[in-house]
């Protein structure tokens, strides 16, 4: 049996989100060209399911993840943000916790001036039962459905987009995942014991937005649900299915924020961000 090795610890310098971001003064620093403005095309074809739905147990912060702030907004409006910035974008679902949705849509989502509807979905209890969730929320009149990670704030519009385009430009594809191209050595281990080292050239990161032709992962979703399939991530419920789901190539600044570290890394970016603004 392979055993799973989770390089996740906590040694002292994973501190507090709060204490490591002392150093970073980002509302002196707020820059209005860093607002998007929202927008919705006449005839949108996309729905947006963005995951907000995860306790943030590994984050080791009350409350979650999701309403931690960067630069004066939380990561999930951050994220909320850039598909409210696409046009083809007529829906977005927020999954989150059933009893946390009116204090999401209090610090979250009511603050902000969105133009593109936002609904509510009860989170599940896996990720999957709470892609479902939103997915019930999206109507027929939706040809397309974009998955993301609510945890990953610095999505760009363009780069949700393209991966939208790239699924309408190709008509034999069930769908399109942003990932990237793995750098590090793999390593094959079973009990601790390293077995082979594949060749990395095969193997990609996958990330979010993930884009789906909106009948066939309906279509995914029954059958994982009646065959009781759990899968890693939504593009792997199509491809059981034998659907043709291409790639994307994104950024590897399009972070997740799931341990304390990763704060620091998007709290630099967004600071990056905000220092290029001002010198344009």
């Amino acid at each position: 049996m392979t055993q799973i090795i989770d390089p996740i610890f906590e040694p002292s310098v994973l501190q507090e989100p709060t204490l490591l971001g002392d150093d970073f003064n980002f509302d002196a620093l707020a820059c209005p060209l860093l607002q998007l403005q929202g927008k919705v095309d006449k005839n949108p074809k996309t729905a947006a399911i963005i995951l907000a739905g995860g306790t943030g147990e590994r984050f080791g912060k009350e409350g979650g993840k999701q309403l931690v702030e960067i630069a004066g907004k939380p990561i999930l409006t951050w994220s909320a943000e850039a598909f409210d910035a696409v046009g083809d974008v007529g829906l977005i679902v927020v999954v989150c916790p059933e009893e946390r949705m009116r204090e999401y849509l209090s610090r979250a989502i009511d603050p902000f001036p969105f133009v593109t509807p936002v609904v509510l979905a009860p989170a599940g209890s896996i990720r999957q039962e709470s892609a479902f969730s939103g997915l019930e929320m999206v109507g027929d009149e939706y040809e397309y459905v974009v998955l993301h990670d609510g945890a990953r704030p610095l999505v760009s519009p363009d780069l949700i987009e393209h991966t939208i385009n790239t699924v309408k430009g190709n008509f034999d594809a069930d769908g399109a995942v942003v990932a990237h191209p793995a750098v590090d050595t793999l390593k094959v281990v079973e009990d601790g014991v390293i077995v082979g080292t594949p060749d990395r050239s095969v193997f990609w990161n996958a990330q979010t937005p993930q884009v789906f032709r909106t009948g066939i992962y309906r279509r995914a979703h029954a059958s994982a649900l009646s065959d009781g399939f759990v899968g890693t991530d939504d593009s792997s419920l199509i491809e059981r299915l034998g659907g043709r789901v291409l790639v994307v190539e994104g950024k590897r600044d399009n972070i997740k924020l799931t341990v304390p570290e990763d704060y620091v890394l998007l709290a630099s970016a967004v600071r990056t961000m905000l220092l290029n603004s001002e010198h344009r």
